[in-house]
């Protein structure tokens, strides 16, 4: 009856002592899975911050080299002056506003890029980054396609409504201002790139 006795408490310690060591081999698998979910998400929010500099990068250059074209001939009468600003037409203001709005936003949401970094798995600022980034695609989007027909009239004019093209006379200001728009587009993709980043994180938590 004694070595029954002992049997059965050895039996009962063993079986406590599998209980209580059962949950730490569980919980190793998760605690690697949360682990390496942390490490893709923070590489994510770094490419983002990566990204985000570039676009506002981009954005600065479109606005200031739009804000900044004009272009005067070299003969000129005493009451006639050939110039062409780049405020002489309402759609290149509204590009270099557009684009200057880009502009402090995504400097303003670097903060929000590197709490991300700091703390992967948050949802609040990767919500916010998304929801303004798409809007930021929006105007930039705008600006820059309005712009851009704007610059092909410039460049090849309309015989239908005898628009003549200005881009042989103010080559100058024709390629700045082309080149501001191409800017303006490549803050676009880069801006979509960073709404796809953000839509993959948000969909790992």
């Amino acid at each position: 009856m004694e070595k029954t006795d002992a049997t059965t408490v050895e039996v009962a310690e063993t079986s406590r002592e599998r209980k209580g060591k059962a949950p730490l081999l569980v919980d190793a698998p998760a605690a690697f899975v949360r682990s390496k979910t942390s490490r893709y998400k923070r590489g994510v929010s770094i490419f983002d911050l990566i990204l985000r500099i570039c676009a506002a990068t981009s954005a600065l250059g479109a606005a200031v080299v739009m804000g900044t074209t004009e272009q005067t001939l070299p003969f000129f009468t005493q009451f006639f002056q050939f110039q062409a600003s780049y405020d002489d037409l309402p759609t290149f203001s509204f590009f270099v506003i557009a684009m200057a709005i880009v502009t402090g936003y995504l400097v303003l949401s670097i903060p929000f890029s590197i709490v991300c970094i700091v703390r992967p798995v948050a949802k609040a600022p990767r919500f916010l980054l998304i929801l303004f980034d798409i809007l930021a695609v929006a105007l930039a989007t705008s600006a820059g396609g309005s712009s851009a027909a704007i610059v092909y009239l410039a460049q090849n004019g309309n015989s239908g409504a005898n628009w003549l093209s200005i881009c042989d006379q103010f080559d100058d200001f024709c390629q700045s201002v082309s080149g501001a728009v191409v800017a303006a587009f490549v803050t676009v993709v880069l801006l979509i790139f960073l709404v796809v980043l953000s839509a993959v994180s948000l969909r790992k938590h």
